[in-house]
């Protein structure tokens, strides 16, 4: 918490509202704050920062209507979990699944671990596959995002991309579930009202981590932010990858002095989207993108075992469609 408290600038041409609400949105998208943590209370935390609490409820309010966190009565604010979880009496149910399949396999000659390798290369039956979207501000990125997690899907799952600006080209019936960065996730359900969504945990890739460790201490660091709502989150990334660093300054598209800032500078850092940044710079400047990729740590923690879950309530509602429309021909 308090390298995301750190990373709010009050010389920012950014309101203070706008970083506070993106620095939180870094910490739990980041996984520094991590799904069940208790956030600060409000008046805490404005006493910390020096603001209205007001401000601070609000953006508390904004973080609670797009999913972010939660109110419990009586115990606070915590950030909520992303993923759904899992079924107990479900998994007992397979449990006993599993002990009568291994007395069939031994029934057949079969030992467990014969056994084991037949069910590993069993194909999904067709109608348990995923048909999944993942969406993202910029093709390139989500693009990257996909590439990432398509190894890590079960067989015969599908994942397809699309930018914000494509979801009206996309029919929500034709997809199952839709994944998206947890920033985008309000968006995403304003299209997709029917269709589930879940979240991603992002993380900068590593050869942005490899990148900013490897800068010297005293070089003159611009960050660039193609959002302003983006500018905390991407200083807080900075600082955590990079916390021996100590020029940074931080920009965003638009703003007064933006040029004359990077033209200072020694290393610019640039969001996705702002490679034309690229043309205007000297052979004596050094310049990366600041790119994400998806925690794998997270993924298999909380992304894959939310798909299984949604696996399982989709195809109960397809069995059940199949079984209404044989009662209709009968």
């Amino acid at each position: 918490m308090d390298r995301i408290i750190d990373a709010i600038d009050r010389s920012s041409s950014v309101p203070v509202s706008v970083q506070l609400r993106g620095a939180l949105e870094f910490g739990i998208a980041s996984g520094e704050l991590p799904a069940g943590g208790r956030m600060p209370s409000v008046r805490a935390l404005a006493a910390r920062l020096g603001i209205s609490p007001v401000t601070v409820s609000t953006v508390y309010a904004a973080l609670r209507e797009v999913g972010h966190t939660e109110g419990r009565v009586g115990s606070g604010t915590f950030v909520k979990s992303i993923s759904v979880p899992g079924n107990q009496a479900r998994l007992r149910e397979l449990d006993m699944r599993i002990a009568d399949l291994v007395e069939l396999g031994r029934d057949c000659g079969l030992s467990p671990s014969e056994l084991a390798t037949r069910v590993s290369m069993a194909p999904s039956r067709p109608d348990m596959t995923m048909r999944l979207l993942i969406v993202g501000n910029f093709i390139e990125a989500t693009e990257a995002y996909a590439a990432a997690l398509r190894p890590l899907l079960a067989h015969g799952d599908t994942l397809s991309v699309a930018t914000m600006d494509m979801l009206k080209e996309i029919a929500p019936g034709s997809v199952d579930l839709v994944i998206s960065p947890r920033s985008l996730l309000k968006p995403a359900r304003d299209h997709f009202a029917d269709t589930p969504i879940t979240g991603v945990t992002l993380i900068p890739d590593e050869a942005t981590r490899v990148a900013l460790a490897s800068l010297a201490t005293d070089a003159g660091v611009v960050g660039y932010s193609y959002f302003d709502t983006f500018v905390t989150l991407m200083k807080a990334g900075i600082r955590r990858f990079g916390p021996h660093l100590t020029e940074l300054t931080m920009v965003v598209r638009g703003e007064p002095g933006a040029e004359e800032a990077i033209a200072r500078a020694d290393v610019l850092v640039y969001a996705t989207g702002a490679e034309y940044l690229l043309e205007m710079l000297r052979p004596d400047q050094r310049a990366f993108e600041y790119r994400h990729t998806p925690d794998i740590h997270s993924v298999r923690k909380e992304l894959l075992p939310t798909i299984e879950a949604y696996r399982t309530k989709i195809l109960k509602k397809r069995r059940g469609n199949v079984e209404n429309f044989r009662k209709q021909l009968v």
